[in-house]
């Protein structure tokens, strides 16, 4: 797949249709390794030959596009595509997705990658396993009798629960939730999305009272219909999975009754999926039906967990920032849960097998990135193409005095502003695009030293070095403008697809490929780029007292939109 940023020869300002996201890459082509995967595939003493011919096949299903990888077991990429489906904005605040077109999506995915496997000599047998990485919160409801969906899957960017969030911090006992799952109450978790559903939608209010309801997020769908739906009735996730979904426990790995009762959730009502660990043999079934019929799928995590395996961030503080739709940082604080005192997350971080303890992680979550230059393709017409933003960034020097608070769905961690909205700050006469798209570069990385500095308070560690990923981290302008707001190294590897590397590297654990971490130690390291600071530590202090300065003014429009404002007539 090509670099996102990376201009097409034959792409044009005209009225071709722009991508809809930074992930939106479509690789149709017969896959070849880059200089990176090459340099891999040629470390013969980190990686010997019989690994090459071993095969693990991921299916990485985003928020904007699905993707079918097959990776060899030294970690390179042999053969990939990529899909678009569409996504349904009926409402402002309002984001669905067609849960049959998911479905859909990861089946061409798979029928076309594997053209270019069997086209590059290898045969279907070849492929051991199968691992699944997906977004995460998206909630979907069906029915378990005849396996139809009950609505759209509701994705974890939606706000239409804004007011709900409101009413249920009112509650008694809500503010001790953070304590047992790890997770603030906020529209992002998939308990306030179910919640919703069941006092809005008579479809799914119905089977929940005659107790046909099956409830899960995007993985437990697709591993139900992958094998084979209403047939095998198979209803599981993973435990990176369901920590984002408010019902689990984290110290137990199990639902637990205390915050299934506080969003009055009957558990004899609605099927809710088995926690498996990520990595399990046999728990997620096989492949149904297609050219991968009967291949097992041994691996399961949430996107942004499976980019921290896919790191190899198996030691406590290491940490990665995935730049995505969204963007992530997860920082392993090792094998017991950490309750974040500054507005971060607790969540696990992976389990590789049910002998494996699990390892849990700090994350802070930034609603909007690489959709924040989406944005500016789209929306405000700059340009066809993602590289075209990053290039109109580099021309001017700064962000000639712009700071864009890139608050389409509120603010995430550590802020937790539900009522904020974008906002553009110190436009003059002197503005130009070029200031606009860099500030736009600018949010995430603002929005990544927040949670960098809540997490140093959590965890009272600074980290050293943070390694990056996903379709923005390709810009090296944005990238270096991200180490000059941290005043740390930022290190991007060279084969991108670490989200997908990580499920297939979970995958292998449960079928033996590997026996302990110290096995992947140089997985995915050569030719990395290294950012360095190129700003003092005071002219980056300044920078971010005007971004912090911006997103408390950015407080608050949305409540005021909405007629919620006490002092608005």
């Amino acid at each position: 797949m090509r670099n996102p940023f990376d201009l097409d020869e034959n792409s044009v300002d005209g009225d071709s249709e722009p991508p809809t996201d930074l992930e939106f890459e479509v690789d149709v082509r017969p896959h070849q390794t880059d200089d990176g995967e090459r340099a891999i595939l040629q470390d013969e003493e980190h990686h010997p030959s019989d690994l090459k011919e071993r095969f693990i096949g991921t299916i990485d299903q985003g928020t904007t596009s699905t993707r079918f990888i097959i990776f060899d077991c030294t970690g390179v990429p042999i053969a990939k595509y990529q899909t678009e489906f569409r996504q349904i904005h009926e409402h402002p605040g309002w984001h669905e997705q067609d849960p049959y077109e998911l479905v859909e999506s990861v089946y061409i995915c798979i029928e076309e990658a594997m053209k270019s496997f069997l086209a590059l000599g290898h045969s279907r047998s070849d492929i051991e396993a199968i691992g699944i990485t997906s977004q995460r919160e998206t909630a979907l409801v069906w029915d378990w009798e005849t396996g139809e969906p009950l609505h759209n899957a509701i994705t974890w960017t939606d706000t239409r629960t804004v007011n709900l969030v409101r009413e249920l911090k009112e509650k008694p006992g809500a503010e001790d939730l953070v304590n047992i799952c790890g997770l603030p109450l906020s529209t992002y978790p998939s308990s306030v999305t179910l919640r919703w559903m069941l006092d809005n939608l008579p479809d799914v209010r119905s089977a929940y009272d005659d107790g046909r309801a099956a409830f899960g997020t995007v993985d437990s769908w697709l591993i139900y219909n992958l094998n084979g739906g209403p047939q095998n009735k198979r209803l599981v996730t993973d435990v990176t999975n369901a920590s984002r979904t408010m019902f689990m426990n984290l110290e137990t790995l199990q639902y637990d009754d205390r915050l299934l009762n506080f969003f009055d959730i009957d558990r004899t009502k609605i099927r809710l999926p088995e926690i498996l660990p990520s990595a399990d043999r046999e728990g997620f079934g096989e492949i149904y039906e297609g050219p991968l019929e009967g291949t097992p799928i041994t691996s399961c995590l949430g996107d942004q967990a499976a980019a921290l395996v896919g790191h190899c961030a198996f030691t406590p503080g290491s940490a990665k920032n995935t730049y995505g739709t969204g963007c992530f940082l997860l920082y392993n604080v090792g094998e017991k849960p950490v309750i974040s005192k500054h507005g971060l997350l607790g969540t696990v971080g992976f389990q590789l097998g049910r002998d494996r303890k699990p390892v849990y992680a700090l994350e802070g979550s930034v609603a909007v990135a690489g959709s924040g230059v989406s944005f500016l393709m789209n929306n405000m017409g700059f340009f066809r193409d993602s590289r075209k933003v990053s290039d109109l960034a580099a021309t001017v020097p700064d962000s000639g005095g712009c700071v864009f608070v890139t608050a389409f769905s509120g603010l995430f961690a550590p802020y937790w502003i539900d009522d904020a909205q974008g906002t553009i700050w110190g436009i003059t006469h002197h503005t130009q695009r070029g200031h606009i798209a860099r500030a736009t570069m600018e949010a995430a990385c603002f929005q990544t030293k927040a949670i960098l500095d809540a997490m140093e308070m959590d965890s009272g560690k600074k980290l050293t070095e943070l390694a990056v990923d996903g379709g923005m981290s390709n810009s090296d302008i944005c990238m270096q403008t991200q180490a000059d707001i941290i005043q740390i190294p930022v290190e991007r590897p060279a084969m991108h697809e670490t989200t997908a590397l990580g499920a297939a590297i979970a995958a292998a654990f449960a079928i033996g490929v590997w026996k302990d971490f110290s096995d992947l130690k140089h997985m995915n390291r050569a030719n990395r780029a290294t950012f360095e600071p190129n700003i003092t530590p005071k002219e980056s202090t300044h920078m971010y007292k005007r971004w912090s300065k911006a997103v408390e003014m950015s407080r608050g429009w949305m409540r005021d939109q909405a007629g919620l404002d006490d002092d608005v007539e």
